[in-house]
């Protein structure tokens, strides 16, 4: 069975031609439980999320920061594990017919199988992965099975990187490029600033591939700031801390995040 990697193409795609950038909101799997992030993530999409990234939870993440290690640690306390990643995925895409991909460290994907993972990650309907700490010049047999089972392999790429860097980034990946807005780990910040914009300026030079933003949005002001020049707005931490302020109160917290996703949905065509 092939992956999603057009649906998610095309919904990129849809989004530009609405003259407007797409949103990408990030959830990790098994939070606050598997049955609980699997509804987080339709809440998303009900509110006008585009696209969904599922993460994988990891005890020893690198580029998250402590909101999403905090809800991260609890999908590890209750169990989560990859099968549960693939039955989110599965279930968010049915339910919505969107595209949903898993954002994973390299040691799960590693000691599961590529190909198992691979495989398992197209017969759920996913629509590929998002792989920040996967070097470029390791990823050539990621690659090949991503290929074979229609799955985008989505690289990330940081202010720090050269020009050089970014083209043999963008010329590996598929999807869309991750641009990380600042140098630092996830989470909300008061402003994204002019960095991103001249990562993404300088990204779009070396790829014709979608380039959308993460790390620090958190509102729809700043939505509309970094939409006025990436493709995309990729917002987790701030969904992730309406769910933590639930307090297990799934209810409330399905409607803060459908709430603010709808918000960002609004900030993202508000940037003209």
């Amino acid at each position: 069975m092939s992956g999603n990697i057009k649906l998610l193409s095309d919904t990129l795609a849809a989004a530009k031609a609405e003259g407007r950038s797409a949103l990408i909101a990030y959830l990790p799997a098994g939070f606050p439980t598997v049955d609980g992030g699997i509804e987080a993530a339709k809440a998303v999409f009900d509110g006008g999320a585009d696209v969904v990234e599922v993460g994988l939870p990891h005890s020893d993440p690198v580029l998250d920061g402590p909101v999403i290690q905090t809800a991260d640690d609890i999908a590890l306390r209750g169990g989560v594990k990859i099968a549960d990643v693939m039955r989110t995925v599965r279930e968010a895409h049915q339910a919505t017919g969107k595209p949903v991909l898993v954002m994973t460290y390299w040691n799960p994907i590693d000691r599961y199988g590529i190909e198992r993972f691979t495989a398992e990650l197209a017969e759920a309907g996913g629509a590929g992965c998002i792989l920040p700490d996967l070097p470029v010049q390791e990823s050539a047999t990621w690659r090949e099975h991503a290929d074979k089972h229609g799955l985008a392999t989505v690289f990330v790429v940081a202010p720090s990187s050269k020009d050089a860097r970014l083209a043999e980034i963008t010329a590996a990946g598929s999807g869309f490029v991750y641009a990380a807005s600042l140098m630092g780990v996830t989470g909300t910040r008061a402003s994204v600033g002019e960095q991103a914009q001249d990562l993404v300026r300088r990204t779009k030079a070396t790829t014709g591939l979608p380039v959308c933003v993460g790390l620090g949005v958190s509102n729809a002001e700043q939505a509309a700031e970094v939409a006025r020049f990436a493709d995309g707005v990729i917002v987790g931490s701030a969904f992730v801390k309406l769910l933590l302020a639930a307090d297990g109160d799934l209810a409330a917290g399905l409607a803060g995040v459908r709430g603010l996703a709808g918000e960002l949905a609004e900030g993202v065509r508000k940037h003209s």
